[in-house]
């Protein structure tokens, strides 16, 4: 596997930890990789080493608001402008005029967004787990999650002020095994009461190690969760900027 360097870009007016892999130069094909939540850049860790060995340059930051990227604390800094916006300047500040581009979880919504925004910086994308979403005309994010699955729905809930110190109260170790390896859906997915009070032991797939558990624990250990559910905190927002601004229905509701 190909070996990765780690540095700090500053891009957009903040300071993004970027893992890279495969060549240094501007001349190669890129791919850049876009995480989701609980994740970080060392999601992709296989695929970078795997393209990287095939003469892709692999850039794989951590977003907004995760592990050693900048998390400022107001949930209106995680709309899509600024998450795009990150990421066109990481493009910039490494002088790549266009990338592939892969994401997964919250990071296809974003990578949805940065090929809406600006289609010119994209060769090419691969999502995982997110389909696009258009918009529901007169229905807003959190109304919509909220009729079709509940006030418990983990969405939201992390609506709720200082839920992210709930966090606090797992064995981070258990609570990434649970997130990444057991299959829920609709009100049980993220549920973080049934979370705690869930005790059969987990068999982890071939795909993740306690090397690969160890080492999320200790970076969410010290960053806490605030970044990563703030970009849920700001979906209603992202909804109301993104929206044109001919769409009445949206515009009314908004009060904009």
């Amino acid at each position: 596997m190909a070996a990765v360097r780690h540095r700090q870009v500053e891009a957009n007016g903040i300071s993004m930890h970027v893992a890279e892999a495969g060549p240094e130069d501007a001349s190669s094909p890129a791919v850049l990789f876009v995480h989701g939540f609980p994740e970080l850049w060392y999601s992709w860790r296989h695929q970078m080493g795997y393209l990287a060995a095939r003469g892709y340059r692999c850039v794989a930051p951590d977003l907004r608001g995760y592990g050693g990227t900048t998390a400022p604390p107001e949930p209106s800094s995680y709309t899509a402008f600024h998450i795009v916006g990150d990421l066109v300047a990481l493009l910039d500040a490494l002088r790549l005029p266009q990338v592939f581009v892969v994401g997964h979880d919250w990071g296809a919504i974003v990578s949805w967004n940065l090929c809406l925004l600006r289609p010119d910086r994209v060769r090419a994308l691969v999502n995982l787990s997110v389909a696009f979403m258009p918009r529901r005309r007169g229905v807003k994010p959190l109304e919509y999650f909220r009729a079709a699955y509940g006030d418990d729905y983990y969405v939201c809930r992390f609506q709720e002020p200082g839920v992210e110190a709930e966090f606090t109260t797992f064995d981070l170790k258990s609570f990434f095994k649970l997130a990444l390896t057991v299959r829920t859906v609709g009100s049980s997915s993220m549920n973080l009461r049934k979370m705690r009070a869930y005790k059969k032991e987990i068999k982890l797939p071939s795909w993740l190690s306690e090397e690969d558990v160890s080492y999320l624990a200790s970076v969410y250990a010290k960053t806490g969760f605030a970044g990563g559910i703030n970009y849920y905190r700001c979906l209603d927002l992202i909804s109301q900027l993104t929206c044109e601004p001919w769409c009445i229905s949206c515009n009314l509701r908004t009060g904009s």
